[in-house]
């Protein structure tokens, strides 16, 4: 069996490298090793992971193949990534640059993708806070992923924590559509469309990974504005793979039925539980008002005016931000 590990990544070394330490503590206890080449695309064309990766290669567990995207945008580092990939790999892993894999993570799919003949599988990707984080944050669970019993069929998921099958994506003569480059959610159309043409796609709750999450992400207005657009990113592409009416009438009724909950809970939900709450009711607020927006195909481009040390996944590493027309790599999760 021969799996290749896809990383995409812009200057974040810290999180780089402990990826890379992680991806060498892999075990596989139940199933014979694999043969794991490891492709790490750079985003950033001066090549800083490139280097940094030339340093660790004669030492590195795995097999490790590197390349440049100089063109910014996450749907053409993804692309570059698979296309860089072994195409005799029978299988491709994805995981984030933020992250870090438990040692079982790709044992653990390729076990459940066995058991289920999947073409597909999605794992969790859980929170590790870097300090102490508000109570707020915490009583809310706004970082915690959606989660289901091992084996539940799913109909999308996100490249943060993934095992696809190879020969499913060599049919495709356009993986990641290059049309959510500066938006996200080029993950989310990529599953829902293997979804909707027929693939299986199963969740994995034992493949863990967990993402390095930055206190520049903890605040309201990070959580109320990824919840407006990953629901709108949601529906957008929801419309395009399912235009009947039936369809796109639920999608109403949801989006109507969020803002509506979200409205009646913001007394009660401040006065008996507090901030976190009046968050939670307001969270029901932006996803349906991004439904909406998703409705009359509005994209958010939340990233389109950003700095260096923001656009990077929000990784809260220590650049001077600079003024940017082009994001760069963000990464989205959450659905409606």
């Amino acid at each position: 069996m021969f799996v290749s590990v896809c990383i995409i990544t812009y200057q974040r070394p810290e999180g780089l490298k402990r990826l890379m330490d992680g991806l060498s503590q892999l075990t596989f206890n139940n199933i014979e090793v694999p043969q794991i080449e490891v492709v790490v695309i750079d985003n950033d064309s001066a090549g800083s992971a490139v280097k940094f990766c030339e340093k660790i290669k004669s030492k590195f567990k795995w097999s490790l193949k590197t390349g440049i995207e100089p063109q910014r945008g996450i749907s053409y580092a993804r692309n570059r990534a698979i296309a860089t990939a072994d195409k005799n790999a029978d299988f491709i892993a994805m995981i984030d640059d933020d992250e870090v894999p438990e040692p079982q993570w790709l044992e653990q799919l390729l076990l459940v993708q066995q058991e289920y003949n999947a073409d597909v599988v999605a794992a969790p990707v859980l929170p590790h806070f870097q300090d102490d984080v508000p109570n707020w944050a915490k009583k809310g669970k706004f970082f915690d992923p959606e989660r289901y019993s091992t084996g539940a069929e799913i109909d999308v998921a996100y490249s943060g924590n993934v095992l696809i099958r190879n020969q499913v994506l060599q049919k495709l003569d356009k993986i990641f559509d290059e049309r959510f480059a500066l938006t996200g959610g080029e993950d989310s159309h990529l599953f829902m469309r293997l979804y909707h043409a027929g693939y299986k796609l199963v969740w994995a709750d034992e493949a863990i990974a967990h993402e390095w999450i930055p206190n520049s992400r903890i605040n309201v207005q990070w959580i109320l504005r990824r919840g407006y657009r990953t629901w709108s990113s949601h529906s957008l592409i929801e419309r395009e793979l399912y235009p009947s009416m039936k369809v796109q009438g639920i999608r109403v009724v949801k989006g109507t039925a969020l803002i509506i909950i979200g409205l009646l809970l913001l007394i009660p939900y401040f006065f008996f539980r507090g901030y976190h709450g009046l968050i939670r009711a307001l969270l029901y607020i932006y996803r349906g008002s991004g439904t909406f927006a998703g409705l009359l195909g509005i994209h958010y481009q939340e990233y389109q005016n950003i700095g260096v040390a923001e656009y990077s996944y929000e990784s809260g590493i220590k650049t001077s931000p600079r003024p940017t027309d082009t994001p760069l790599l963000t990464k989205e999760r959450g659905r409606g």
